[in-house]
């Protein structure tokens, strides 16, 4: 899909939503029951297969909540992470979105704000006494949209590259401070036959991480969210050199072969199964690496971390600058007839998840914890010290994006690692969308 096509359709889909907004017979916007209950939809995007810790807490306190309130029952429709970015759409686009739902924040949240289809949840907030302060600064606020919250964050996400410390003490390997050093480690791992870095750039998401990392150790911490505020331009030399390291990653045998057809859980496959010495991802991964009774304690021995490489000249020199930001976090309809049961839910599942998450899952949420008199793995404080000492959290550029951009980028990123667009015109592509916009 190329990129006019994408901005044609993402316009079209948002004034459809509005065309069709309260004359449709949506699923959220008629109160059912069942047994005599009042029915709350959910849609989540935490599969047991893939997201096994996550939809345990959901799955466990959605239990608590109905053992609680007798007159209520919770259907549940979960899809994996790029499903359901689709089916969210297509819902939006005739008026049928479930009562709670996930969505991410900023740029993503907005056209869903401006088509008047979710309700503001900062009563929710307001009316409970353990969320009033419960949040980390700045984490909240990804959900609001010109003062009003429409959405309740669950989570907390940083990037890594997590790497298997056995494959590296093989080869007499040690974790890269630089990019010079980095690319020493791909050439070592290619060379001896194994890949060096997995990644599933099927649906340019995952693959991103690679972009943006380059961009901010390149062209400074805060060079993407100025290129989205008009602060900086897309086709900044920095941009462009980004891109073309990454073909230059490419052509070194740096990534698992055909990671344009690989979807990010093909992808993860190959880091789980020892098949890749490494795999940049977010700290949505921890309980694979710490917690997951599904992991062996031997593989999670093997696993360790480090900060993505400084790049030699590059203006971005502060290692402790991350790729991350707000995870997903809960809406609710707007037009759904159990509003108030919906709004309670989010409410108690934000409190549930903040207690729960880091203990049962080793997860980072998006509320304070105390974990002072908590058994957690070593990694897992580590990653909270990182958190404490971070210079910048630039959050995930397709995140901050209007959603035709961040389409856009999703399909250039795949062709990027595919080596069927050039990196000047990937960065010409994402300009002029950009530029297209303004107007």
């Amino acid at each position: 899909m190329n990129k006019k096509t994408v901005a044609i359709f993402m316009s079209v889909l948002m004034l459809l939503s509005l065309v069709l907004a309260g004359c449709s017979s949506s699923s959220a916007s008629e109160e059912s029951s069942a047994d005599g209950k009042k029915v709350i939809k959910f849609m989540h995007l935490w599969p047991e297969g893939s997201s096994n810790a996550q939809f345990t807490i959901v799955k466990d306190v959605i239990t608590e909540y109905e053992k609680e309130h007798k007159d209520i029952k919770i259907e549940t429709e979960i899809l994996n992470p790029d499903q359901y970015r689709e089916k969210l759409k297509v819902l939006a686009s005739s008026n049928e979105l479930p009562d709670i739902g996930m969505t991410w924040s900023d740029g993503f949240i907005q056209p869903y704000v401006e088509g008047d289809m979710l309700a503001p949840l900062d009563d929710v907030v307001e009316n409970n006494p353990d969320l009033k302060d419960a949040f980390i600064p700045g984490v909240k606020e990804s959900y609001a949209v010109d003062g009003k919250t429409y959405g309740l964050p669950l989570e907390l996400n940083i990037s890594y590259v997590f790497y298997n410390k056995e494959i590296f003490e093989k080869y007499g390997l040690e974790a890269p401070k630089t990019f010079s050093e980095y690319k020493k480690v791909v050439k070592t791992l290619a060379d001896n036959g194994v890949v060096p870095a997995t990644v599933g750039a099927k649906d340019g998401w995952p693959a991103s991480f690679w972009f943006m990392y380059l961009a901010d150790r390149i062209g400074g911490s805060t060079i993407l969210t100025d290129v989205i505020k008009g602060k900086a331009k897309m086709d900044d030399p920095a941009i462009v050199k980004a891109a073309e390291e990454i073909q230059n990653l490419v052509d070194m045998g740096g990534f698992v072969k055909g990671a344009s057809a690989l979807s990010n859980d093909d992808a993860k496959g190959y880091f789980m199964n020892e098949q890749a010495a490494m795999f940049l991802t977010a700290t949505w991964e921890l309980p694979n690496y710490t917690t997951s009774p599904d992991v062996t304690q031997e593989f999670k021995d093997k696993i360790g971390y480090f900060k993505f490489p400084t790049y030699e000249g590059g203006k971005g020199t502060e290692i402790n600058s991350y790729v991350g930001g707000p995870g997903v976090g809960l809406f609710v309809a707007k037009d759904s007839k159990v509003q108030k049961e919906a709004k309670d839910f989010v409410g108690y599942l934000v409190k549930r998840w903040g207690e729960k998450s880091v203990v049962d899952a080793g997860v980072i949420p998006a509320t304070k914890v105390d974990t002072a008199s908590l058994d957690l793995a070593p990694m897992y404080i580590e990653i909270l010290k990182d958190l404490g000492e971070a210079s910048n959290v630039t959050t995930y550029f397709d995140t901050q994006s209007s959603p035709a951009v961040s389409e856009l980028h999703h399909d250039l990123v795949t062709a990027l690692f595919g080596k069927q667009v050039t990196p000047k015109d990937f960065v010409k592509q994402h300009a002029d969308e950009l530029a297209a916009e303004k107007k």
